[in-house]
């Protein structure tokens, strides 16, 4: 794929917004990362680009479910629910490992549920992971 991979980064936590980007950039792959820290923004940005024919979709979107304002199952929810946005994988990246979490999400429409790690190194495991997985292996829309 010679166009950049588009990433939507959903997360509220500056800390883990930041090494995530930092570790996806670190990587052989062309992405082009953008991060909203509220449910508000995300929805936002989604709408934005689902309405401006200069600004594309996200390829991938990474959610992370507790958010400020609108919290990361609605916005989950909400993008499910809009014609253009429901095609766009999107990969629950949260702390939570609470069952019911897990099952809510699938059954919102996430495409996979990952728990973020405690520790640097785990943590940058698991996003190199999710970069292997969506952007190497998955065919994307």
């Amino acid at each position: 794929m010679s166009e950049a991979i588009r990433v939507l980064l959903v997360e509220d936590n500056p800390g883990d917004a930041e090494l995530t980007r930092e570790t996806l950039e670190a990587g052989k792959l062309h992405l082009e990362i953008s991060v909203a820290n509220d449910g508000v923004k995300a929805l936002e940005f989604l709408e934005r680009a689902s309405r401006d024919p200069k600004q594309a979709l996200p390829d991938v979107i990474l959610l992370d479910l507790n958010l400020p304002k609108i919290d990361g199952r609605q916005v989950l929810a909400e993008i499910r629910r809009r014609e253009p946005l429901k095609h766009i994988p999107v990969v629950v990246l949260t702390s939570s490992d609470a069952e019911q979490d897990v099952l809510q999400s699938y059954g919102l429409g996430a495409n996979c549920y990952v728990t973020k790690p405690v520790g640097l190194e785990s943590f940058q495991a698991i996003v190199r992971s999710i970069e292997a997985f969506w952007f190497t292996v998955v065919k994307l829309p």
